[in-house]
């Protein structure tokens, strides 16, 4: 970027929210995969007046402009491939109203995902969506990559409870989308388009977000196995005895081991599987679902399946989900975290494919994830400091998403495919449905200013 540049950045922003120091380019040069790519210049948004005189001067001199959260993205759709500005919005952090008649609360981008639950606790309510890092990510972050988490089977994703935002676009305009009302069908559905865009088509500056009634009670079991397909059985059986649990979530031996190592909180390290299960609801109806996943794990041999009896012991089993992935990252000098989801008929097959995979290639691979919904993260655990690992683990990558997309699955369910997955994209899209998506991504950047190099729109 040329001195003018940064100059008029400075203008428009203060010439304290703009930086271009290598030490503090290189913070922001990575996010939470493998993957750096250095910006230009970071600059500090406050407001969306901001974004838009920075979008608008970024389009008319063709400079790539980056957007960012808290960088907890599994994809790489965060970081500044062509370099240009990298724009942060984590300072765009109001909650803004709470209106608990119509359930509906108003925050910036920047509000952190926790904080969304927490501030509306009061009132009764509850956000649903609760991805891996919702202490950390940011509300902008989970919409541009529809981000999910451990209650999608019964309460869905992120999608599922947006029903507006403010938006800029790549050429500076600011737009509403969405509505206020419960129900809405006024034109093209263009809010939805915006949610699981990754941040190419608009920078969200506001959005407003869907609440529920928090259920009056619930409960959390564990369920052990010898066998992981016997747990993958188990969560298939589940739904077809028409219970939908709010969290299924599957860990293998693998990553049980791991945990175990890192927390120390007493797994049985020589099970193959278990499972953590909670129902909520009326009390009554909580019951009955919670006696029915004991008759189906134990139909499915399970080694016990166990109630928590406190609420301490209930957040201990989550706290030891939430670690799976931290746990695993102890184990190798480096962990590769994928996203394969499948039919829940099929998730049976798919771990057994991911068990063959990890076999062929002599390759630790810890698998965890939401099962109930057929999201699981095989997460490789290998040393890329090894020249030839590079290699095997592309072969590794590649089976499992072609063995995904051969059981009629998606090459993500949350992550996104940003840079790490761009290059499998054929195998899921067409020709014709990628062209599609182009010709939308031309539409609303015509220079391909915001966020390129994602997704292969650059060829």
């Amino acid at each position: 970027m040329k001195e003018k540049h940064i100059e008029k950045l400075k203008e428009i922003v203060g010439q304290k929210a703009v930086t271009t120091e290598v030490e503090d380019r290189i913070t922001y040069s990575f996010d939470s995969t493998r993957l750096e790519y250095l910006p230009d210049a970071v600059v500090q948004a406050k407001n969306t007046q901001q974004i838009s005189e920075i979008l608008t001067f970024a389009n008319e001199e063709n400079i790539p402009v980056t957007p960012r959260g808290a960088a907890t993205g599994l994809s790489g759709g965060c970081l500044a491939v062509k370099g240009g500005i990298l724009l942060n919005t984590v300072h765009m952090n109001k909650i803004l109203d709470i209106n608990p008649i119509d359930l509906l609360i108003d925050v910036e981008a920047g509000v952190i995902t926790e904080e969304v639950d927490k501030s509306v606790s009061s009132y009764g309510l509850f956000y649903p969506p609760d991805p891996g890092s919702l202490k950390s990510s940011t509300i902008g972050g989970n919409i541009a990559e529809n981000a999910g988490g451990l209650r999608g089977l019964k309460y869905g994703v992120t999608e599922d409870y947006v029903n507006g935002m403010e938006v800029v676009l790549p050429t500076g305009e600011i737009i509403e989308l969405g509505t206020r009302t419960v129900k809405g069908v006024t034109g093209y559905n263009l809010n939805s388009l915006m949610v699981g865009s990754e941040g190419t088509l608009g920078i969200v500056t506001k959005a407003t977000l869907s609440l529920l009634p928090k259920p009056a009670a619930r409960a959390s079991l564990l369920a052990l196995f010898d066998q992981l397909t016997h747990a993958a059985q188990t969560v298939a059986d589940i739904v077809s005895e028409g219970v939908i649990t709010s969290t299924l979530e599957i860990v293998d031996n693998v990553t049980i081991n791991a945990i175990e190592d890192y927390l120390k909180i007493g797994l049985d390290r020589n099970i193959g599987a278990m499972l953590l299960i909670e129902v909520d609801g009326h009390q009554g109806a909580v019951d009955v679902e919670a006696e029915i996943v004991k008759k189906v794990a134990a139909k499915n041999k399970a080694i016990s399946c166990k109630m928590a009896t406190s609420a301490k012991e209930r957040d201990a089993l989550w706290a030891a989900r939430r670690a799976a992935l931290s746990s695993l990252a102890r184990v190798k000098p480096s962990t590769i975290l994928e996203d394969a989801t499948v039919p829940r008929s099929k998730i049976v097959q798919l771990v057994e494919a991911v068990n063959d995979i990890a076999q062929k290639y002599d390759m630790p691979i810890g698998t965890f994830g939401h099962a109930g919904d057929g999201n699981l993260h095989p997460t490789l655990l290998t040393d890329l400091r090894i020249p030839e690992e590079e290699e095997k683990v592309e072969k590794v990558i590649q089976e499992i998403f072609e063995v995904t997309v051969k059981l009629g699955g998606t090459l993500s369910g949350e992550h996104g495919i940003g840079i790490s997955k761009a290059k499998y994209l054929s195998l899921e899209i067409s020709p014709e449905v990628f062209d599609l998506m182009k010709k939308v991504k031309r539409t609303f950047d015509p220079n391909n200013i915001l966020n390129p190099g994602k997704m292969y729109f650059d060829d």
